[in-house]
Formats: structure tokens, C-alpha cells, sequence
């Protein structure tokens, strides 16, 4: 029901992996010389409400999710790329939203929206612009999903606003804010489903098939109603795909326990699949921080003493590519700079380097190790056959490690020296708790996918000294952190090049991650599948679930039609 002002060609994605970024809801879009302005020109749209999808509804909406993070520099997904200091965006300019409204905003208000010191203003009422700090060639990439989903701010205000800082107005979670989607939403019960209706107004309801097969994401749809259901078990899935028919056919996610029916029924069923150079990995962090992992050779040690192909063949069922990260296997520009190995195990090297190790400081010797914890959290299958791989692995090197299934609400930032992981806090936050968060942490939650289609992503978060969240090994290198800030300060693709390959060499050198792959499943060791008899495929969301664990259901094709 919500759309952005850009999206990616969702074939193309599904298809090979390719990034590339078609128009949305902007018709079309200019970027100046030096990479700083962003002009987009909006289509005539409409919110399903039938307040006017224009730019003064989308200004009030960014500026708004600014503050709500209590007016955070890194409010926009965690990309420092804009400068906010002239933006005094409060209290008072919300009081002034209220008043007028941004259908057709006071003359006050107006002139706060079209200040051109402020990073993002407007030019007319179909007209947005937004200005960097500094040229990030990639900019455009997060638009497509989270803040840069679009919703009807005037909707919002007139049932109860933003909300305060740090908490959102609870009123949206059972009555959704109307966007300009093919769907519409009816009903809602919380933890239980959610009902969709199509929207009889849609503005790209009459789109050409080929104006649709260059930009899926904007597919009216094939359904006339559409529910999503939240079932907790495998078995109630799959007996929901079993009683699929073609009047009212299902999708539904299978996991570990009813996948081999599904692959063992080629037939019959079918189901979304990850192209070899998506943004869909999965990983364990390094605490580099907390004795023993804070030892180099230690973290060597265990990147080499892993059996990668043990863990593809009894962790996820064959279905893995080897990675070497930090980057997605997308970005094949940024992927593997100086093509290290993937998968390198060697029990003989791991022995060796502990060893060598061991003879220069008995820091390093394992009889000195206490026993290392593993956090995952509860309920992941594939995250816990991975951890008893790695905790056998390891005991042949003499260390002991104990895997602990965390249950969601503690796998959380350590504080006040309770146990926890790193991934959800800072960076600074992390680096204070390290003492308590765990040596070995899966490095998310099940797997982990971008918040953005841009190949910054992994870099600004899981290897920054500066990031808001997601640096799950606590890891910093002056080397590292000249190339993450150069993603969002220059627009010279060699320079960036030639730091990251450098920051590459340092990254693999410190191994602070033990880049376990790249999925070729949704879910890991399953997906969501379907009956071939009744549905042929839909598109995954632009982020490869970052956004959304299912198909986006309006891209859903039905076999027949």
C-alpha cells in the first residue's frame, strides 16, 4: 500500500541481482553537477484517502521521522548525508502542521518548507528537493524503502500526529496511514491478520503489460482481496499451502520441518529463490573487544577452523553461496576487493597460528581460555545447527564454546551489566558494555538484509566506528573508517575504490566476521512457496526482505491468467 518516490526494476533484481533504479512516484528526477541536489518532479497522485499526494505532505513526512528520533543526525537509515544544523524542526513548526495542514499549507508554514538551508524544502507543490552535506553517488538507493516510503502526513495529523520523540503514535498500528498503493487496507487484528482490498482508484491501474514489465513494482495486482495471516508454527503453514486451491490460492513461508516435502515435490510446488549476487547474507560477529576474540590471531584461528561446507550442507540444505564480506555479492564493484578466499578452512593453519600465538603471549594459549558464548536467537533452526558446527569446530582446537538460544526480548544492547549483543546499539554504547556482550554473536537475527540498495550499507554499519547500530563485532580501524566515510563524502568512484580495497585488506587481516554466506533461500533453510498449479512467482521487496519477509503480493502472477 505504500510506495517510494523511486524503486528498483524488481525483475531485474529477481533475475540477476542487478540494481537498477526506475521512477515511482516521481515522474522523473535531476541531480546537479557536483552530486549535492536532488530535484524530483512528482506525478498527479492522489493518497487513498484522497488527500493529494504532493510535496508539502512529503516534507512534513520526512521532517517528522526526524523527529521522532529526537532530531538524530543519522535519522535517515543511519546515513549521515544530510547537514540538519539550520533545521529547527519542533514543536512549534508541528504546531503549525496542525493548524493550517499540508494539503494546502499557510503562507507561515510555506515559507519554512521552501528555506533552502534546510537540507530538504520544496520548490511547488509537485516539486521536492533535497540537499546532501556531500555527493554520495548512491543517494538515490534509500529512497526505496523504509523512510522513503510515502504516506499521507495530512491523514496523520488529523488523527493524532507523529507521536513524541522515540515513540510513534500507537493509534497507526490497528488503523494504517492511507498511501497511494494498489491496495487498500480493511481490517486489521493485531498478531493475528491483516485484509487488503484493491484500490478502485489506483493511479497506475492502466498501465501498458509493458510499462509493467519495466517497472513490476507498480502492478495493480491480480486479487481482488488479499490476507496475510501471522502463523507462528510450520505446520499450519504448510497445511494452509496443502488446502491451497485456485479460488483462493496460498503463499506461505516453509521452514526446516516441511521443506523436504517441498523440494522433494518439484512438481507440485515451487518458491522464491535469491540470485547468487543478491544483498541476503548470513554471518557470526567477532566480539574484538572482549578476551579471547580480541585477539587477532584468535579471530584468525576460528575463521579458518569453521567447515563452511558442513555448515551449507547441514545447516541449509546445499543452499548457500560462499562470501566474503563486508560487502553484498551485488555491489560487484565494492565485492571482495582484492579476492580473498571464501570458505578457507584449514584445521592445519588454525592449529598453527594458535600456536605461534601461544609461544609469544600466554594470553593466547587456549588452556588459559574461559568458555566463549555464542548468542542466537531463539526460535532460528538453520542459526543454531550453524552454532553446534561452529562449537564442534572450535572444541578441536581446544576451545569451548556455549551456545546460547536468546529469547528476542534480551537479544538486546547490554546495559547495566546484563548480558547482551552488540548489533542493536552504537557503536560507543557497544564498545562501553563489550565486557558483557557475548564473544561470538550471530550477526543479526536470522539473516540479515540491507536497509538500503546502496553498497554503503554493510560498510556504514558492521565495520563502523561511528554508526548509530548494526556493528555487531565492535570493530574500528582508522584504514576501515577512511572508507566509510568517503561512501558519503566524495564522488570519486576510484579514490573510493582504492580506500576500500585498502580498508578490504585490513578487514580480512582483523577478521572481525566470520562470513558464513550469501542465501539462496529466503528464510535461510526455507522460503515462501506456493502450488505451481495455481500461482507462478511474485517479486521479493527491493531489499531482499529488509523490508518485508514475504512477496510483495500485488507483483503475485497466477498460472492461467
Amino acid at each position: 500500500m505504500y510506495q517510494s518516490l523511486v524503486t528498483l526494476d524488481g525483475n531485474a533484481l529477481k533475475n540477476t541481482g542487478a540494481i537498477n533504479i526506475v521512477p515511482m512516484l516521481a515522474s522523473n528526477w535531476t541531480i546537479s553537477p557536483d552530486g549535492l541536489t536532488y530535484t524530483f518532479n512528482l506525478r498527479n497522485v492522489s493518497f487513498t484517502s484522497g488527500n493529494p499526494m504532493n510535496s508539502y505532505s512529503l516534507w512534513g513526512e520526512f521532517y517528522g521521522l526526524y523527529y521522532l528520533t529526537a532530531n538524530n543526525s543519522y535519522w535517515w537509515l543511519d546515513y549521515p548525508v544530510f547537514n540538519m544544523n539550520d533545521s529547527n524542526f519542533g514543536p512549534a513548526v508541528l504546531a503549525m502542521m496542525n493548524s493550517s495542514g499540508v494539503v494546502h499549507p499557510s503562507q507561515a508554514l510555506l515559507s519554512i518548507m521552501q528555506n533552502q538551508t534546510w537540507p530538504i524544502y520544496v520548490t511547488s507543490p509537485s516539486q521536492i528537493v533535497f540537499h546532501l552535506k556531500a555527493p554520495f553517488n548512491y543517494f538515490l538507493g534509500t529512497l526505496v524503502v523504509f523512510q522513503g516510503l510515502v504516506f499521507d502526513t495530512q491523514w496523520l495529523l488529523d488523527h493524532g500526529g507523529f507521536g513524541p520523540p522515540g515513540t510513534y503514535n500507537s493509534y497507526f498500528n490497528n488503523n494504517p496511514i492511507p498511501g497511494t498503493g494498489p491496495y487498500v487496507v480493511t481490517s486489521v487484528s493485531t498478531n493475528s491478520y491483516i485484509k487488503f482490498a484493491q484500490n478502485p482508484n489506483y493511479w497506475a491501474k492502466s498501465m501498458s503489460p509493458a510499462e509493467l514489465a519495466a517497472n513490476a513494482y507498480l502492478d495493480p495486482g491480480h486479487a481482488q482481496n488479499v490476507v496475510i495471516q501471522v502463523k507462528a508454527d510450520d505446520f499450519s503453514r504448510f497445511t494452509d499451502l496443502q488446502g491451497s486451491t485456485s479460488s483462493s490460492p496460498v503463499m506461505s513461508t516453509i521452514l526446516d520441518q516441511n521443506w523436504p516435502t517441498v523440494i522433494g515435490n518439484p512438481t507440485k510446488y515451487d518458491y522464491s529463490q535469491v540470485p547468487q549476487k543478491s544483498m541476503l547474507i548470513t554471518g557470526i560477529a567477532l566480539n574484538v573487544l572482549r578476551y579471547p576474540t580480541n585477539i587477532t590471531a584468535v579471530r584468525n584461528a576460528i575463521y579458518d577452523a569453521v567447515n563452511y561446507s558442513d555448515i551449507n550442507r547441514t545447516a541449509y540444505g546445499g543452499e548457500l553461496y560462499p562470501w566474503v564480506g563486508p560487502e553484498y555479492p551485488a555491489w560487484t564493484q565494492f565485492y571482495n576487493l582484492g579476492g580473498a578466499p571464501a570458505w578457507p578452512t584449514n584445521v592445519t593453519k588454525a592449529q598453527d597460528l594458535l600456536t605461534a600465538a601461544c609461544n609469544n603471549d600466554s594470553a593466547a594459549c587456549t588452556k588459559n581460555f574461559p568458555t566463549l558464548d555464542f548468542r542466537i536467537l531463539q526460535g532460528c533452526t538453520f542459526c543454531l545447527n550453524t552454532a553446534t558446527i561452529v562449537q564442534s569446530n572450535l572444541k578441536v582446537l581446544g576451545i569451548n564454546v556455549n551456545v546460547e538460544q536468546t529469547p528476542s526480548a534480551n537479544y538486546a544492547c547490554a546495559t547495566g551489566g546484563a548480558q547482551g549483543v552488540a548489533g542493536p546499539c552504537s557503536f560507543a554504547a557497544s564498545a562501553a558494555g563489550n565486557g558483557t556482550e557475548s564473544q561470538l554473536t550471530w550477526l543479526g537475527a536470522f539473516t540479515f538484509a540491507p536497509g538500503a540498495d546502496t553498497p554503503a550499507d554493510p560498510w556504514l554499519g558492521w565495520v563502523n566506528g561511528l554508526t548509530p547500530a548494526n556493528n555487531w563485532a565492535i570493530y574500528s580501524n582508522p584504514v576501515v573508517q577512511k572508507c566509510d566515510n568517503e561512501f558519503t563524502s566524495t564522488s570519486n568512484n576510484a579514490t573510493l575504490i582504492a580506500d576500500c580495497t585498502a580498508a578490504q585488506q585490513q578487514i580480512n587481516h582483523d577478521t572481525p566476521y566470520v562470513w558464513v554466506g550469501s542465501l539462496k533461500l529466503v528464510d535461510g533453510s526455507g522460503s515462501v512457496v506456493w502450488q505451481k498449479s495455481q500461482i507462478t512467482g511474485g517479486l521479493l521487496d527491493p531489499v531482499y526482505t529488509g523490508q518485508s519477509d514475504t512477496v510483495i503480493f500485488n507483483t503475485v502472477q497466477f498460472a492461467g491468467s
